[in-house]
């Protein structure tokens, strides 16, 4: 027996109004360099001259149409896997909308079960997407007592589509590969968002290199914005089998991917570039470690996961939103937890920075009377 999922959306759950299409960046629009940034989870820093040569290089050649055929090809080797596993697309965010697209119609025998299934909190654009679309969403919420870990029988048996995060927005929480794995089945789309595995070292727990081998349909996402900080660039990709990528690329419009954005991705999988992303993941899990022990000299913060894995941290407070607005009057934006279904009010989400701007954020915590 599965525990029942959360009613669907719209309407809205009662009493909450998530705000679907909130994001971090939000927080610091319109601020220019007045804030310390600890909204958005793009690494510090980044991109790195190395990429942004790379970049400009591909500028002389903007009067021909993209060609994805290298960056493709440097994607598949990345992973292992044939080319006609790997989409490219413009961030990992069009792929939400890809897939609620290619998913069967609203109202077809494929939903007799229930509605595509949305397991919360997470980041909000794959709900959205599907709710655009006509789906009829499911969500299964996952609970603060429970340290918001999954468990792979509270998803309904017969879902024909589930989507999860690993390591999960906000949570921050990094699922077992065997937890996830436990959701394929045949007939159903199993979609598993890593936008910020690669911040994960050895990217623990991932399902990249088995869209191809477990039961059903299995789609993977991953985004080269985060770790290299390319949010403006709009590069991402899909892994999967090649009958679903190939389904997936028909919903694409022609060339949906810049050529400059091509030269990032085939940059990015570089051997030298992998490196540098691994020596990065082990240089945020210390940042990580940091900000957590600063964090524990503050009672009143409570945090939501035992053993935060992904470049930021979910926190509760009584008066969060208080909290979050005097910090912004200091000069830090934090983002803000109650858009997220599953959360309210009481949350905010931190990402991990350098140790000298998370001492700042603890001097300012100190200042403000957190205790």
């Amino acid at each position: 027996m599965h525990t029942p999922t959360e009613p669907l959306v719209p309407p809205r759950p009662p009493g909450v109004a998530h705000d679907l299409r909130h994001h971090g960046d939000a927080e610091v629009r319109d601020a220019g360099a007045d804030l310390v940034d600890l909204a958005v989870n793009v690494r510090a820093g980044t991109p790195p001259a190395w990429l942004r040569e790379r970049v400009a290089a591909s500028l002389g050649s903007l009067a021909a149409y993209p060609d994805g055929r290298a960056a493709r090809r440097a994607v598949a080797a990345r992973h292992g896997l044939p080319q006609e596993c790997v989409l490219l697309t413009a961030g990992a965010a069009e792929a939400f909308v890809l897939l609620a697209r290619f998913l069967p119609p609203p109202g077809s025998d494929a939903w007799r079960d229930g509605g595509p299934v949305v397991v919360h909190p997470q980041f909000t654009e794959p709900e959205a997407a599907l709710l655009d679309a006509g789906h009829r969403v499911e969500r299964v919420v996952l609970e603060e007592r429970e340290g918001f870990r999954l468990d792979p029988a509270r998803v309904p048996a017969g879902a024909a589509a589930v989507v999860v995060g690993n390591p999960t927005n906000p949570t921050s929480v990094l699922h077992p590969a065997r937890a996830l794995a436990a959701l394929a089945r045949p007939g159903r789309t199993l979609v598993v968002d890593e936008a910020f595995i690669d911040a994960v070292p050895g990217e623990r727990e991932s399902l990249a290199g088995l869209v191809t081998e477990l039961p059903g349909r299995t789609v993977v996402l991953r985004s080269l914005t985060k770790t290299w900080g390319l949010a403006g660039l709009r590069i991402g990709y899909a892994l999967s089998d090649p009958e679903t990528v190939a389904a997936l690329a028909r919903h694409q419009p022609l060339w949906p991917v810049s050529s400059p954005a091509l030269a990032a991705a085939e940059a990015c999988c570089e051997p030298a570039a992998l490196a540098e992303a691994e020596r990065a993941a082990e240089r945020t899990a210390a940042d990580r470690a940091h900000l957590l022990g600063r964090l524990a000299e503050f009672g009143e913060l409570g945090q939501a996961t035992a053993d935060p894995r992904a470049p930021f941290v979910l926190v509760r407070h009584a008066d969060a939103a208080g909290l979050r607005e005097r910090l912004r009057a200091e000069g830090i934006a934090v983002r803000r937890g109650d858009t997220f279904p599953g959360l309210d009010a009481r949350w905010l989400r931190l990402a991990v920075r350098d140790r000298a701007t998370t001492d700042r954020l603890v001097r300012a915590l100190a200042g403000l009377g957190v205790r």
